[in-house]
């Protein structure tokens, strides 16, 4: 088995299964789109096709999770088995260290990173961004007056489960229909008739649209639910992205909202825009500079301070990146920032120095050698 890992013939088969992986993505990338098509093949162990006119899937490469899986064992296992532990080959132990990182690190940014865009009003503080792709459905009880509890169900149980039960709720969402893209129509008096039976949903009429796949537009997922208490149902709702507000209703003399938003991930801090500043270049329209002056409130820490954020200058706080990203074109007092978790952001610069180390032994060793053996 041993043997059989640290084959150079293996290295040879993944190098190969890497190429045509990288080949395959690229072009499904006009079809599927960027994201999808690194979930389908970069972010998968095995990329499977669909034959047509079924749901049944045939695995026809290996995924980007293997191929780098099976890598990184023969990585460590030809190692071991050439090479061992000795101090002439220090050098070749630090190439090997450096690349087993940068595969380690970059399947740790695939699995923890995130990347969500906080826009902020000025005078408006917020504790929470938004994803750009993901959505959630969101149950809120606003009983009462200080606060309000919510139940936050991934879109992908949307999709993927037809009930849904929550012990933070006290009636089931059951799953009439979902589609990962939408289009809508209002209906018309004598135009049909409406499938929700509650809220904005009785005005417009929602149908499923193929997945977009360019990078400047995004799906707009929407979905029918029903919610099921155990005295009977409380109505079909419809939840899409085209609905802006949330929809209230009362049960059991508690006032809750629904609505599909998109998913949030909330921080223990809050940033307050103070100002938002547009530059041009005199006499232009050309951008010159894009800040924003924000103010941080941290009651876990009693940190309190203001902060500037400016191209190339983010802000860098608990363990995420806020880039100034844009603005608002509608309006100029709103801006857009980008934040990323990577807690991996730091493992390429370790491994590059540590193979750019390595390379720099190994050849001091063989130098070191060769004069000895000249003199001699």
């Amino acid at each position: 088995m041993m043997r059989f890992f640290a084959s150079i013939r293996l290295t040879l088969v993944c190098l190969a299964c890497a190429m045509a992986l990288v080949f395959a993505g690229t072009l499904a990338q006009v079809e599927l789109g960027l994201y999808a098509a690194q979930a389908k093949y970069f972010r998968s162990v095995l990329v499977f096709w669909t034959i047509p006119g079924t749901s049944l899937g045939v695995p026809v490469l290996p995924g980007g999770y293997l191929v780098g899986g099976v890598l990184l064992i023969n990585l460590i296992c030809a190692h071991a088995r050439r090479f061992g532990l000795s101090r002439d080959k220090l050098g070749l132990l630090m190439i090997h260290a450096g690349l087993i990182l940068l595969l380690l690190g970059q399947l740790a940014t695939d699995l923890l990173s995130t990347e969500s865009t906080m826009r902020l009003s000025e005078g408006e503080p917020r504790s929470y961004s938004e994803d750009a792709r993901l959505c959630e459905l969101a149950i809120l009880e606003t009983s009462a007056p200080d606060h309000d509890l919510v139940v936050a169900i991934p879109e992908t149980r949307l999709a993927r489960n037809k009930q849904i039960r929550h012990p933070g709720l006290p009636f089931e969402v059951r799953v009439i229909d979902y589609w990962p893209n939408s289009t809508h129509r209002p209906i018309e008096r004598g135009q049909g008739t409406a499938q929700a039976n509650q809220g904005a949903g009785r005005r417009v009429q929602f149908a499923s649209a193929a997945p977009e796949t360019r990078m400047d537009r995004r799906n707009i997922p929407a979905a029918y639910v029903e919610l099921v208490a155990p005295g009977g149902s409380l109505g079909v709702w419809a939840v899409s992205l085209w609905i802006g507000a949330n929809q209230g209703f009362q049960h059991e003399g508690k006032n809750y909202e629904i609505a599909l938003r998109p998913a949030r991930h909330y921080r223990p801090f809050t940033l307050e825009l103070r100002q938002f500043s547009h530059d041009k270049y005199m006499g232009t329209d050309i951008p010159r500079n894009f800040s924003s002056d924000v103010h941080l409130t941290n009651a876990r820490t009693g940190e309190s301070r203001d902060v500037r954020i400016y191209m190339n200058n983010p802000l860098r706080y608990g363990g995420e990146t806020f880039y100034q990203s844009g603005y608002d074109q509608q309006d100029p007092r709103v801006t857009i920032l980008q934040v990323v978790r990577n807690p991996g952001w730091l493992t390429p610069y370790f491994s590059c120095a540590l193979v750019g180390a390595g390379l720099v032994v190994q050849f001091l060793s063989h130098l070191v050698s060769f004069v000895k053996r000249k003199d001699a």
